[in-house]
């Protein structure tokens, strides 16, 4: 009996110097792709928010269902789901604690975006220059739309990639599809169930807010759904290269935190 439970405690204490190894190793790591991936994911989620937002689009004829009509939609719906795509290879490569650096850096980045736009376009035009007004259309972001854009991307953000880690730890890193679309259908749902309330309700009337909602909801999952192919091949590429493949079995899932 003694010697069985020496023979669990020396495989515990064996399993944790794997563990403590295994960070160590991945800490001392020099990743090639790593800072390009942050760096993509952050234009992506700024350029999305800059240029995208500001225009409504209608590419059909709108489609009545019930009390909701789709057609109408943000342009920046194009692109901002590709940010989503960036944050499951990177947590799928690098694992949480790095996407979550990525995902403060992001949230850095926005701010700074809002509080330049404000500057830029409080600052007085020099007589003679004409495109005051349109700078103001275009770069006018108001504190109610940038509290609820941070305060969405944040949330949901850090939901999918959480769903991602623990789906992927879950399955023992089988079928990725179900990772990427799994933690989208969350993320996407957290992003979209905080911004448009956030951003619009008072302004739109509710069934306005639902009806976007419902839209872009809608199209930003089967749009990343349709990626999944793109992410599968980008994930096998980063893998082999980087020549790792981190599964957070130990890793701290408080969003408030910059280790990695």
């Amino acid at each position: 009996m003694t010697v069985s439970a020496d023979g669990a405690a020396a495989q515990e204490r064996r399993e944790v110097v794997d563990r403590v190894d295994e960070a160590a190793r991945l800490s001392a790591h020099r990743f090639k792709y790593y800072d390009f991936a942050m760096a993509a994911f952050v234009a992506i989620l700024i350029c999305s928010n800059l240029i995208g937002a500001a225009k409504l689009v209608q590419v059909f004829e709108p489609v009545k269902v019930g009390p909701f009509e789709f057609g109408i939609f943000s342009a920046g719906i194009l692109f901002f789901p590709l940010s989503y795509v960036l944050g499951d290879v990177l947590t799928e490569v690098y694992g949480y604690a790095r996407a979550r650096r990525v995902v403060w850096a992001g949230f850095a980045a926005v701010l700074f975006m809002a509080f330049m736009s404000w500057v830029v376009v409080a600052m007085p035009p020099a007589p003679g220059w004409e495109g005051q007004s349109a700078y103001e259309q275009v770069f006018g972001l108001t504190p109610r739309i940038v509290f609820a854009s941070v305060v969405a991307f944040w949330a949901g953000e850090f939901a999918n990639a959480f769903v991602m880690a623990r789906m992927k730890v879950a399955s023992g890193g089988a079928h990725l599809w179900r990772r990427t679309i799994g933690s989208t259908v969350v993320g996407q749902g957290v992003d979209s169930l905080l911004f448009y309330p956030l951003a619009f309700l008072g302004v739109w009337s509710l069934p306005q807010v639902m009806t976007v909602l419902v839209t872009n909801y809608v199209l930003k999952v089967v749009w990343e759904a349709l990626l999944t192919p793109v992410t599968y091949r980008i994930v096998a590429t980063l893998k082999r290269i980087e020549g790792v493949d981190v599964f957070d079995n130990e890793t701290d899932f408080t969003p408030f935190s910059l280790r990695s």
